[in-house]
């Protein structure tokens, strides 16, 4: 397959809830065009996009999957994605590739949580939208209220170009056709709406249709991706996937509303940061400095080699030129370019602008930019949710612990919302994802692929302790003798708060020579570390000002290692004297439900020592909640919003601040602490 002009490429994101049809309208338009000579079936596993052994035991997608169909002589790239609310990063980070999201919508299941997260989240990205409603036939479906739904949801900017009729077994277009009997909606009427929506972006059309009552559809036709990629039109389709009617009219739309990369979202490379920061467009041009952005990482779980999708912003790249990540000087040679059919790989001449391409076997990371010499910058992505859903975790066996350690790498490589880290202060591996089915299957693959098994436990939270009163003038004394050389330090300090999030501070208030000059820094030294310790509850002290007033140094037994014992220990001493408290994270939560759920999910907030700070009304009959929250209550949030409202409901979270725990959480805190002995008291 050789290069394609700007012009006949489309790029097109599958996006929406989970069991909306995504993948069975995949397969589907790879047997119309061709590209197959069977419809792949998720559910016995014949899916050529749901390749991995993951989604075909679950039988729903968990990772996204590139393909490529061609219609009238265009090239379609698609992204079909996963619709699990706890895999959205995955179809947020396809988004970055493509410049027209198709959400896909079942009309047996309605509007889900990932359906207007994605339609709101391509929208703000500056992505051409349109809606494909799939099962048309299906029972229980009711294609008229669907539609006030989607207008009521989505806006008036939503609009049919075609219409199921004969009980859902074939379609009419109604932008060419003004009459026909539809199985739901007028087609006059739907025909009119939709005509007086293109021709609104354009001042020529417009008038000629208020002088004349028509346009001529070959007027029209060029008016129609400017319409789509402005946002103007939302184009809605009608399709059975399974039965194959409405894919035809769906691989049509393809090609003459979504826009072509010319046209389509305009992207920037930024350099800089802040009152420095350099914006230069992009233009989709062969002739332009190459420029792409990886926006999809994925591995062949049998040879382990590594592929990066690549989206190209602007110009040329041959198999024999070289790429360069944002910063590095050091060059790397692609070798082969390939196109992604699922896991059929097809080698093409060149990389060329506007075409989505994979790279095999790079050192290169989702997000990165990448050029053909040596250069720097970065272009926008839309936002991804933050992994607050957190496990810890322990290898089963402990000649396991390498084989994990790669797992969890080449996770977090492909999957931009799952991280992983070692928590300096509770010594735990802790994974991070978007809800309990994420991290489940994290923790499936890693058994699957890397034969590794592990054991979770919640995370500890991170708990500080600080002070609210002073304790002045506090000694300890340090005698250590042992035959030899003995040990001795003297000190005295006193301790008051800091301000909030200033941090620790140490004053040298000693004048003279009470103790030694070399050994004061061994103080704050040991200060330091009992401070990391913890004191009342092993957790990490923060905002206190301990200043050293007064000591004793032995000429022969003082060293450095009898002051730190002395500064740890004086610490300690004084920490429990000055009215010591707990301070807990707070997070701040946006939680979207069901209307009728408001009233259960605010008393189970307030339940959980949760503060209300605002509630908003949205389309659809939904609801976001705005509150604050301890950490500590809502580290299994996922789960319960799922089981309240139905699996309907969706939220986010972020570290907002800290703040002092309830006496009686904190002495329930203080209690379970089992401290460990000090070998140097």
């Amino acid at each position: 397959m050789g290069a394609r002009a700007v012009g006949d490429i489309r790029n097109i994101a599958l996006v929406g809830h989970s069991a909306a049809g995504k993948t069975t309208l995949g397969e589907a338009l790879l047997l119309k065009t061709g590209a197959t000579n069977r419809l792949g079936s998720v559910d016995d596993g014949s899916s050529l996009l749901d390749f991995d052994d993951e989604s075909k035991e679950r039988k729903q997608s968990v990772d996204s999957a590139a393909f490529f169909i061609e219609r009238n002589g265009k090239l379609i790239n698609l992204i079909d994605t996963p619709g699990m609310p706890d895999y959205c990063g995955l179809a947020i980070s396809a988004l970055s590739g493509v410049d027209t999201a198709a959400i896909v919508i079942s009309a047996a299941s309605g509007i889900g949580v990932n359906t207007r997260r994605m339609f709101h989240m391509a929208g703000d990205f500056g992505l051409a939208r349109m809606i494909i409603v799939t099962r048309i036939d299906a029972e229980n479906a009711d294609l008229a209220e669907l539609v006030n739904g989607i207008r009521e949801t989505f806006g008036g900017e939503c609009h049919p170009v075609n219409l199921p009729a004969d009980g859902g077994k074939r379609v009419i277009d109604v932008l060419t056709i003004e009459e026909g009997a539809a199985d739901v909606l007028d087609v006059k009427q739907c025909h009119t709406e939709l005509l007086e929506s293109i021709v609104e972006t354009d001042d020529s059309l417009m008038d000629e249709y208020m002088s004349t009552g028509a346009v001529h559809y070959e007027k029209i036709d060029p008016a129609i991706e400017k319409a789509v990629a402005s946002g103007h039109v939302v184009p809605i389709l009608f399709v059975n996937a399974k039965t194959g009617v409405g894919i035809e009219e769906v691989l049509d739309t393809f090609v003459h509303f979504a826009p072509p990369p010319e046209f389509g979202k305009p992207r920037e490379l930024i350099t800089g940061e802040g009152e420095s920061e350099k914006r230069t467009a992009l233009a989709a041009d062969p002739a332009r400095d190459f420029v792409a952005q990886v926006f999809k990482i994925t591995s062949d779980p049998k040879s382990n080699i590594k592929y990066c999708l690549a989206r190209v912003l602007q110009g040329c790249l041959k198999p024999d030129g070289q790429v360069f990540p944002s910063g590095d000087r050091k060059g790397q040679r692609p070798g082969h370019i390939l196109k992604l059919r699922g896991n059929q790989q097809s080698e093409i001449p060149e990389a060329s602008a506007g075409d989505i391409v994979a790279f095999a076997k790079l050192d290169l990371a989702i997000g990165t930019t990448i050029f053909a010499k040596s250069n720097e910058g970065r272009i926008a992505r839309p936002k991804l949710p933050t992994p607050m859903f957190a496990l810890a975790i322990e290898p089963k066996s402990r000649g396991d612990i390498e084989k994990i350690s790669g797992a969890l790498h080449r996770f977090a490589e492909e999957d931009p919302c799952f991280q992983y880290h070692r928590d300096n202060e509770t010594n735990e591996l802790v994974i991070n994802g978007l809800g309990d089915m994420h991290l489940t299957v994290i923790r499936s693959k890693m058994k699957r692929y890397y034969k590794a098994e592990v054991d979770t436990k919640p995370p500890k939270i991170p708990y500080r302790e600080t002070i609210v009163g002073k304790a002045t003038y506090v000694e300890y004394t340090h005698k250590k003798q042992s035959g030899g050389a003995g040990q001795f330090a003297k000190v005295a300090i006193d301790i008051e708060p800091n301000e909030r999030g200033k941090g620790y501070e140490f004053v040298d208030k000693i004048f003279g020579g009470a103790i030694d000059l070399s050994f004061r820094p061994s103080v704050d030294k040991g200060v330091r570390d009992q401070m990391k310790r913890g004191v009342i509850a092993g957790c990490q002290v923060v905002d206190v000002k301990v200043s050293l007033v007064d000591g004793k140094t032995h000429p022969v037994d003082s060293k450095d290692i009898a002051f730190q014992i002395a500064g740890r220990q004086v610490f300690k001493k004084a920490f429990t004297s000055a009215k010591p408290i707990l301070l807990e994270p707070i997070v701040s939560m946006e939680v979207t439900v069901p209307a009728g759920n408001v009233g259960d999910i605010t008393r189970d907030l307030s339940g959980k020592r949760g503060q209300i700070i605002n509630q908003d009304m949205l389309p659809g009959n939904q609801m976001v909640i705005k509150a604050t929250v301890p950490l500590s209550e809502v580290t299994t949030y996922s789960s319960q919003l799922k089981s309240v409202t139905g699996g309907q409901g969706s939220y986010s979270m972020e570290l907002s601040h800290y703040d002092v725990v309830p006496p009686n959480v904190q002495q329930q805190i203080m209690a379970a602490y089992k401290p460990h002995g000090d070998d140097d008291e």
